[in-house]
C-alpha cells in the first residue's frame, strides 16, 4: 500500500530495465536530426608586403644570432669552470703527493 512506484526507466539513457514488452518496438538509440550548416565564415587571409617579409626574416635572424650567442656563451662557460676545476685537482694533487714524502 505504501510502496513507492519506481519507473522502469528513471534516467534517459536508452537502456530498458523494466521488463520487455513484445507487442511494442524498443528503441535504444535515436540519431538527433541533422543540423544545417551555412556555409563556412570567411577568415582573412595574410598578405605579407616586401617589407613585412623583410622584418620577418631580419627578426628570424635576430633571434637565431642571439640564441646561438647565449648557447656558445654556456658551452663556454662550462669548459672554463672545467679547466679551472682540473687545474685546481693537479694543484691538490701535488700538494698532497709533496706532503707525503716529506
Amino acid at each position: 500500500m505504501l510502496r513507492p512506484k519506481i519507473p522502469a526507466n528513471p534516467m534517459p539513457t536508452g537502456i530498458v530495465t523494466g521488463p520487455a514488452r513484445t507487442d511494442t518496438p524498443v528503441v535504444l538509440h535515436e540519431a538527433p536530426a541533422p543540423v544545417p550548416t551555412g556555409a563556412a565564415p570567411a577568415r582573412p587571409t595574410v598578405q605579407l608586403t616586401p617589407g613585412a617579409v623583410i622584418a620577418v626574416i631580419g627578426g628570424g635572424t635576430a633571434v637565431v644570432l642571439i640564441v646561438g650567442a647565449v648557447l656558445v656563451s654556456m658551452l663556454l662557460a662550462v669548459a672554463v669552470t672545467a679547466a679551472s676545476l682540473a687545474v685546481s685537482a693537479l694543484v691538490v694533487r701535488s700538494l698532497v703527493a709533496s706532503q707525503n714524502h716529506r
